[in-house]
């Protein structure tokens, strides 16, 4: 494993892992690995052999943050990229992809590796992981974007325990709160996941795509008709349904065909 902080990229069938390496800190987040995600996002989601996105942590922990030495820097004067804002803009990259995006969790899953997996559709974790939002044991307002998304993910009174207290919860509690979607054993994390993705890929990406979308309208209390018609229109062009419906009648596994 590379020992210089970065992103590591590897395609493995119709699934793509986006790993988190910065192993001499926990995988905390530079400010150029915060940068460098978007753009990776950008060229996984205009490669049509690429059905889902796994993101993890290298060597058994997720992510515990932002690089302190990177908000130090900037604080003081010493950097002009701010840090929190490539993090919210690397969030929203993640949260906009139009494919599903799965978290892979173990260990450390803190203050912007947090952020960063609830900007992911779902959110597998081993029995070891915990999970924090730390702001506020350094005195920093967390985006309001990101504060809507966590509440929205685990509500508003949970939402405000984590913020308030920058306590760490373990797995268990992040399940009964929806911070996390499944836990299991570590030895069957990696398994499930793989098991998961491959239902992912076997499934309509035209559905799984608006429901991406309608799912956020949801959550941000939106409602955009002409979105909802161009959606209506782009399914009745694609003939994922038809095929559904024949490979349903048919009794084979269907061949759906829109890659976005």
């Amino acid at each position: 494993m590379p020992s210089e902080p970065g992103l590591l990229l590897e395609t493995s069938g119709r699934t793509a892992t986006v790993t988190i390496s910065n192993p001499a800190k926990r995988n905390a987040m530079t400010t150029a690995m915060w940068r460098a995600l978007p753009p990776l996002l950008e060229r996984l989601a205009a490669d049509p052999q690429v059905r889902s996105v796994v993101l993890t942590g290298a060597g058994g922990t997720f992510c515990a943050g932002a690089d302190i030495g990177s908000l130090r820097a900037f604080a003081e004067g010493s950097a002009d990229d701010d840090p929190q804002a490539a993090a919210v803009e690397a969030e929203e990259a993640l949260a906009a992809f139009p494919k599903p995006t799965l978290a892979s969790i173990r260990g450390f899953c803190v203050g912007g590796g947090c952020q960063l997996a609830a900007a992911c559709d779902l959110r597998f974790a081993a029995p070891g992981a915990r999970f924090g939002v730390t702001p506020a044991r350094l005195g920093i307002v967390y985006p309001a974007s990101s504060t809507r998304r966590l509440a929205s993910l685990v509500g508003p009174s949970a939402a405000k325990y984590l913020l308030y207290s920058a306590e760490l919860v373990d797995a268990e509690r992040a399940l009964r709160t929806g911070l996390v979607d499944e836990v299991l054993a570590d030895d069957e994390l990696d398994r499930r996941v793989e098991e998961f993705t491959g239902i992912l890929a076997g499934r309509s990406l035209l559905t799984q795509a608006a429901a991406k979308e309608f799912t956020a309208m949801a959550a941000d209390g939106a409602d955009d008709p002409e979105r909802v018609g161009e959606w209506s229109r782009t399914a009745r062009a694609a003939g994922d349904a038809e095929e559904g419906v024949a490979a349903f009648l048919e009794r084979r596994t269907p061949r759906f065909t829109w890659s976005g």
